[in-house]
């Protein structure tokens, strides 16, 4: 690894899925850092948007002409050139190898008229995300989210945080460029992430059109309606704009296949009683300074508006939860039934594990009122059906120390969370 690169937990997936697949196809917003991870491992690199070289003819004229070149061979933005997925698809068939290609990509293709295979058998695929406290030297990672699983009679994690700290966090996001910057050219990296979203890349996309005011319109609605189920219709009538919703349905999926939102799945228990569950997504940026740019609040924005801190606060929690699941093979998915019962994050495992977490920006209040949420949910679930949940957590933003509860709940700061 080069000398200034600060190690993701996306290494370790990637070494992996290189020795199951014959070709990766990493996938994550722009800047997160999912080229300079694919460098560390690749043997040779080719950049599809490099103005100063033929790759792009190339990959239509001539795709094994791309493809030759030492293994791991990172095909950089990927989407650029669709036609060069089924020429690597015969690559891995024909080398009969692993480990053979890594390819990276900021978006979907829009057009897949090129691609004839699904690639089933020969790619693997991995989510990069934006960098994680821990990854960025912000949490302690004293208390591991997979020994969690194996319920720990106590645990311990000492980290002091301050509302500004945790309003900083927030506000400059886990953009890896970002982390070692000055605190003010720090906090200008998101709005900039937003103005390239909104003024180039969307433009990308032929079936969304140009509109940066009723964007930027969007955007701060999205944002005021994160960790919601907020249907169209209500981030229409936020955005107060003449768009109608199959238009506004075209840029939401335009900022899905971007990456900007990442929308959590609902999660769907066995339960003791006849409880109708929500099943509409729960809405989230990718990243919560994302949410910050849009409403063009900073720090001392967040500490004087609570409930805007703590809808940042969550998607910050969401976005670790997301990176540290990935390393466990687990998907995060939200509750919500008829009654309003909730629960922030299920953590859910191949093997079939789960953990409840609820999300509180901090005060022994909210903690108790967390565990109180959690421990009504647990008693719902029909064991006899599934398992028990593996544990309960508050995953709280202030608050010094992690510690079990009497009654077995975790209370964990996030800054003190590992994988």
């Amino acid at each position: 690894m080069t000398e200034f690169y600060k190690e993701r937990i996306a290494d370790k997936i990637l070494a992996k899925r290189l020795k199951a697949k014959g070709a990766v196809l990493i996938e994550g917003p722009k800047w997160c850092g999912k080229t300079t991870t694919a460098e560390q491992t690749a043997k040779s690199v080719i950049r599809l948007d490099d103005p100063y070289q033929p790759y792009l003819q190339l990959a239509e004229l001539s795709p094994a002409e791309v493809l030759n070149g030492p293994a791991p061979r990172l095909i950089d933005e990927w989407q650029l050139a669709p036609k060069l997925w089924d020429a690597i698809r015969f690559e891995v068939d024909h080398r009969r190898k692993m480990g053979q290609f890594i390819l990276t990509g900021s978006s979907v293709p829009e057009a897949t008229d090129s691609i004839h295979h699904s690639g089933t058998g020969r790619f693997g695929w991995l989510r990069m995300r934006t960098m994680s406290l821990y990854e960025s030297k912000e949490s302690t990672g004293e208390v591991s989210l997979a020994e969690m699983f194996d319920r720990p009679e106590s645990i311990s994690g000492f980290k002091p945080v301050s509302l500004r700290d945790i309003a900083f966090l927030a506000c400059r996001g886990g953009w890896p460029a970002s982390i070692d910057m000055e605190e003010e050219i720090a906090l200008t990296q998101a709005p900039d992430y937003l103005d390239a979203v909104i003024h180039q890349d969307l433009g990308r996309f032929k079936r969304v059109e140009r509109d940066p005011d009723r964007t930027k319109r969007l955007f701060r609605a999205y944002a005021r309606n994160q960790g919601s189920q907020a249907s169209i219709a209500t981030l229409k009538a936020d955005m107060q704009s003449r768009i109608d919703e199959s238009t506004l349905e075209k840029y939401l999926t335009a900022l899905r296949n971007m990456f900007v939102i990442e929308d959590m799945p609902a999660w769907n228990p066995n339960l003791r009683s006849k409880t109708a569950i929500r099943t509409s997504d729960t809405r989230y940026f990718a990243d919560p300074s994302i949410a910050a740019a849009a409403l063009g609040v900073r720090p001392a924005d967040l500490i004087d508006d609570p409930h805007t801190f703590g809808l940042l606060f969550e998607t910050m929690a969401i976005r670790d939860l997301r990176v540290y699941a990935d390393a466990l093979n687990g998907t995060v998915y939200h509750y919500r039934d008829k009654t309003g019962l909730e629960c922030d994050a299920v953590i859910h495992l191949r093997n079939g594990g789960y953990g409840l977490i609820e999300i509180k920006l901090g005060g022994e209040k909210a903690i108790e009122e967390g565990a109180s949420a959690l421990k009504k949910l647990s008693s719902k679930i029909d064991t006899e059906a599934m398992k028990s949940p593996s544990f309960l957590m508050v995953l709280v933003g202030i608050g010094d120390y992690a510690y079990r509860r009497a009654d077995g709940v975790y209370v964990v700061p996030l800054s003190c969370l590992r994988d």
